[in-house]
């Protein structure tokens, strides 16, 4: 198995069946990507530097106004993908696997994780993973200690609410928050601006 295989396997939610090959390749690429989360995370980093470290953890570029303040932490990185105008604050974790798509100018909070992979619900398979992306849409801000689960979409212009925990769909334009999140309140024209 190549890494061109791998993603297409996880993006197509495949299941990922523990002990099998797609799981062995995972553990390399977690490797790999602790390797670099160290180097980033363990000294300070002029910008630009840390974009090209973010970079190779990706497997491609970013856009020069990328901002990332460390410590960061993935077990994959290369599904990972990053628009323009993109932050992203201390202590975030990532689990990529599933595919995580950030959309430009989106705001990410202190802690927020992002999980895309579930467990099977049978005890005897329990090993095995679903991959499901998050999709964060464009001007999306993600308050601290956030957590957006599996298979979420977050549209355009939405605020997650600090310490939510988000288990399904936002719409574009509203405020959630809460364990489950729920919507607050949608965000006018005027607020839009």
């Amino acid at each position: 198995m190549d890494m061109t295989e791998f993603l297409e396997q996880l993006n197509s939610g495949t299941p990922v069946q523990g002990g099998g090959e797609a799981h062995r390749f995972m553990h390399g690429v977690s490797q790999e990507a602790l390797r670099i989360t160290a180097e980033i995370n363990g000294s300070y980093h002029e910008p630009p530097q840390l974009r090209a470290l973010f970079s190779r953890l990706i497997g491609q570029p970013v856009d020069e106004s990328f901002g990332l303040f460390p410590p960061f932490y993935t077990d994959c990185g290369k599904n990972i993908h990053i628009g323009k105008n993109v932050f992203i604050n201390m202590g975030c974790k990532f689990q990529d696997q599933g595919g995580i798509f950030i959309g430009d100018g989106a705001l990410i909070g202190h802690n927020v994780v992002l999980a895309t992979l579930n467990h099977a619900i049978s005890p005897g398979d329990r090993a095995t993973m679903i991959p499901a992306p998050i999709h964060i849409g464009r001007h999306v801000w993600i308050g601290a200690n956030a957590t957006v689960l599996p298979g979420v979409t977050i549209g355009e212009g939405a605020i997650v609410a600090a310490g939510a925990v988000v288990t399904k769909d936002v719409p574009k334009n509203t405020m959630v928050g809460g364990v489950p999140a729920r919507v607050i309140r949608t965000i006018d024209e005027e607020e839009r601006k």
